[in-house]
């Protein structure tokens, strides 16, 4: 299996990368920072570092090019680069702030990192995965009540338009091979987008490395057709036993 992860220099994408890394699969993992990508993929068996910015163009072009270059083919595209509420307001969590107070160039940054990012690299590597016939694709989520939360402009809408992407792209996709699926922690993680210091007490928080099980199921052979599904990591063991024991039943939510 050959994985595309982007935002993989740490939090869920580097956990993600390492679970896949280590299950035998070989990983690029892409970070802003070139740099930075080459030095943590160093740490993966068989990583590849590519530096990319999912806001631009002709980054992502450039970026999927390298990838499809180095990995000889690209079997799965993990979207996954975001940015958090501390881009726009570093104590979200303990001083929220309305809507009407964010400033517009957060809003738009956190909309084309997170939103746009998404678009921007699955519609480069959709028509390769067209022309080879197959492909996978796991757009990373989060909570709906993430989505809806008070003071979480302009993070949650960027999350539910990314979900709402993902369920086009799914039905857009249908019956050509190509798989859509999302993937989301089902809680707080312990990453860079929690404000340190600032983390109200009583809320759950769980390691990133939650999100392994799941990822590394989803490259599998098993997961082969697996289509439009919305796995939680927290629940996936539950989530896959009823899933084996309906596999020719309907789609599940």
């Amino acid at each position: 299996m050959k994985v595309l992860v982007t935002g993989g220099t740490s939090g869920l994408g580097h956990a993600m990368a390492a679970a896949l890394a280590g299950a035998g699969a070989s990983v690029a993992l892409t970070g802003r920072s070139g740099r930075r990508a080459a030095e943590v993929a160093a740490q993966l068996p068989g990583g590849m570092g590519i530096g990319l910015d999912v806001r631009d163009e002709s980054s992502v072009a450039k970026a999927v090019e390298e990838a499809w270059s180095l990995l000889g083919g690209i079997d799965m595209l993990v979207n996954n680069a975001g940015i958090g509420m501390r881009t726009v307001n570093p104590r979200f969590l303990t001083e929220p702030l309305g809507f009407w107070e964010v400033p517009p160039e957060g809003f738009r940054d956190v909309i084309e990192t997170n939103l746009t990012g998404y678009f921007l690299v699955a519609r480069e590597i959709t028509p390769r995965m067209l022309a080879a016939g197959h492909g996978r694709i796991v757009n990373i989520s989060m909570n709906h009540s993430t989505m809806n939360r008070a003071g979480f402009v302009p993070y949650g809408p960027s999350r539910a338009g990314a979900e709402a992407l993902s369920r086009i792209m799914a039905a857009d996709l249908a019956g050509t091979g190509i798989t859509v699926n999302m993937l989301l922690p089902g809680a707080a993680t312990m990453t860079g987008m929690l404000p340190a210091g600032h983390v109200p007490e009583g809320l759950a928080v769980i390691e990133p490395a939650v999100m392994g099980p799941p990822i590394v199921w989803l490259a599998s052979e098993e997961a082969a057709g697996t289509h439009d599904q919305r796995i939680v990591a927290i629940e996936f063991g539950d989530w896959l036993r009823q899933f084996r024991s309906h596999r020719s039943g309907n789609s599940l939510r």
